[in-house]
């Protein structure tokens, strides 16, 4: 099984859900363990967000952080311990303001 680390860095640049990381799909063993996922406020007002858990068909697993409030020129980690994805779960964000929330996630991807 080889081992590779992973992180991404996202600007949610609209207020749809958005794939921030996702586990590799290639194999059914295919893993990846969340280590971080770090969600800023980027401007000086209140910021809202929600971070869920899908499968790679975006259906809701598990939500994590639902429309959490974050004050301007702050961050919030929301994963505090690691988090297991399948081959195919993603971790996505929804931010209640287009150009409001950054997210910085990373990940030890394990693929068969």
């Amino acid at each position: 099984m080889a081992e590779t680390f992973a992180r991404t860095a996202v600007q949610l640049a609209t207020t749809a859900a958005t794939d921030v990381i996702a586990a590799p799909n290639t194999n059914a063993a295919d893993r990846a363990v969340v280590m971080s996922v770090l969600v800023a406020n980027v401007t000086t007002s209140l910021a809202s967000f929600t971070v869920q858990l899908t499968n790679n068909a975006n259906t809701v697993l598990s939500t994590l952080a639902h429309q959490l409030d974050i004050p301007g020129k702050t961050s919030i980690e929301v994963i505090v311990n690691k988090q297991v994805l399948m081959a195919g779960d993603k971790i996505r964000v929804t931010a209640g303001a287009a150009n409001v929330i950054n997210v910085t996630a990373s990940a030890l991807e394990i693929t068969a």
